[in-house]
């Protein structure tokens, strides 16, 4: 059977620091608005990038509101979350959120030096949404083709990734179009915009899709709030 169109977001909601009740709203309403099946958030988005923000299980309370949004629309949300594992090790990490709940569904792989609270991911994954195959990229790992090269080998769809730059030097769109013109994939990039920790004091925003060829079908501003949205077509 041919799969369907698939309907796709990337959102870069306005985020408070540390505030994951405050944020999970915000995704919740960024949902409603994308009227996609899968929405997309930045790096870190439930807490904003805030290195030190205490790590969140698939189950806290606090993500209530982004659970229903999610169980009300059909939707598949992708947001970012500082998590641990059993033993203890701290990941910077995707949470695959539908109206059933939530699970870590990616940690990222290319953890960057100032990120060494947090242990690197070991694995590339995928999600299924219905039939397309979304290979999950966290910010850095946009910049290590070996990481779009073993997704890939999964037997991704879409390259979607969950991302974080400065204004003045935004790496995504180059990347992007690297990823789509090797791999011949769509490309969705969340990016934040606004402000938020680690020295981002103004982020890129700059949420986009790009086709197969690379070209971009839809862009978000500079601004927090902004929502871009794409039909994917087979």
């Amino acid at each position: 059977m041919e799969r369907r169109p698939l309907v796709i977001a990337v959102a870069q909601p306005l985020i408070v620091a540390y505030d994951v009740a405050a944020n999970a709203v915000e995704h919740a309403a960024a949902v409603r608005a994308a009227d996609a099946r899968v929405v997309v958030f930045p790096e870190l988005s439930l807490t904003g990038y805030q290195l030190d923000a205490p790590a969140i299980t698939a189950d806290d309370p606090r993500l209530g509101p982004l659970v229903q949004a999610c169980a009300e629309t059909g939707t598949l949300a992708l947001a970012g979350a500082p998590v641990w594992d059993t033993a203890g090790h701290a990941y910077i990490a995707t949470l695959a959120v539908e109206g059933g709940g939530a699970r870590v569904a990616y940690r990222k792989v290319h953890v960057h030096e100032s990120e060494d609270r947090f242990s690197c991911g070991d694995s590339p994954a995928v999600v299924e949404v219905d039939g397309w195959r979304l290979g999950l990229a966290i910010c850095r790992d946009t910049a290590f083709p070996e990481h779009d090269a073993a997704t890939a080998e999964l037997g991704m769809d879409v390259y979607v990734a969950s991302v974080l730059d400065h204004a003045h030097a935004p790496h995504t769109p180059d990347r992007a179009r690297r990823v789509a013109a090797d791999r011949g994939v769509w490309v969705a990039a969340a990016s934040f915009a606004g402000s938020t920790g680690g020295g981002f004091d103004r982020a890129a925003g700059g949420s986009a899709i790009w086709a197969r060829d690379g070209v971009a079908v839809a862009e978000a501003g500079s601004e927090p709030g902004a929502i871009a949205r794409a039909t994917l077509r087979p």
